[in-house]
């Protein structure tokens, strides 16, 4: 498939038709200029041309638009992009520091209100087999392995559905009842901590400090995993 138009690499010369509408005093030899100064880096092509992206047209951008309306000097210029390229907010002011952006709520991890939320339902295992498309003999591995615990009676509760759900997709991928093992080991810790955490709290607002006390370990469990998955 073809590049879409907003993809294909720019010449210098449409670059300059990008930017004279705002910047009307823009030159070959300015852009020129910026990338020696490491503002800008355009590609190459295997005869040596300069090629822009769209992104290069942006940054060329924001550099005019600092020394135009900020005043600033190309030192401070490189400091914010390269905050930018680092993914921090850039320095409203010369003389301050780039900040991290502020962490946004993570979808991944249930809110407090959730966390305090108890459905009642009670599965037999034939149910839960049927309502997650599982052999019965797999529900009866996933608790062999202690990922679902039923009650006295033999039932599966909500949370048991969600897991046998969750083990459910994780089988497509090869991934097997006793590998599933160490997701518990971890739970079960992770409630300790609560536990620990909630040990010499009143009994008033202990059911919401739990919660959040839940949420913030979880949060911290979606963040090593997210961090982990994004190493190189």
């Amino acid at each position: 498939m073809p590049p879409s138009r907003a993809e294909r690499p720019l010449t210098i010369g449409k670059v300059l038709d990008a930017l004279r509408e705002e910047f009307p005093q823009i030159s070959i030899s300015k852009i020129r200029f910026l990338e020696s100064e490491g503002l800008v880096e355009p590609a190459r092509t295997p005869a040596g041309y300069r090629t822009y992206a769209v992104s290069d047209v942006e940054r060329l951008r924001y550099v005019l638009r600092a020394q135009r309306d900020r005043f600033w000097p190309l030192k401070v210029i490189r400091e914010s992009l390269d905050a930018i390229d680092r993914g921090l907010e850039p320095a409203p002011e010369a003389d301050a520091r780039p900040r991290p952006p502020e962490p946004t709520s993570d979808p991944d991890v249930p809110d407090v209100g959730e966390l305090r939320r108890t459905q009642e339902v009670r599965l037999t295992r034939d149910e839960l087999a049927k309502a997650t498309g599982l052999d019965t003999e797999v529900v009866t591995s996933l608790e062999g392995f202690g990922i679902l615990r039923p009650d006295a009676d033999g039932h599966y509760s909500a949370t048991d559905l969600q897991a046998t759900h969750a083990a459910a997709g994780l089988a497509a991928y090869g991934i097997e009842a006793r590998h599933l093992r160490p997701f518990r080991t971890a739970a079960d810790r992770e409630v300790g901590l609560v536990e620990q955490a909630m040990s010499t709290r009143r009994a008033d607002g202990r059911a919401a400090d739990e919660a959040q006390v839940a949420r913030l370990c979880l949060q911290l469990h979606a963040a090593l995993v997210k961090g982990g998955l994004a190493r190189p």
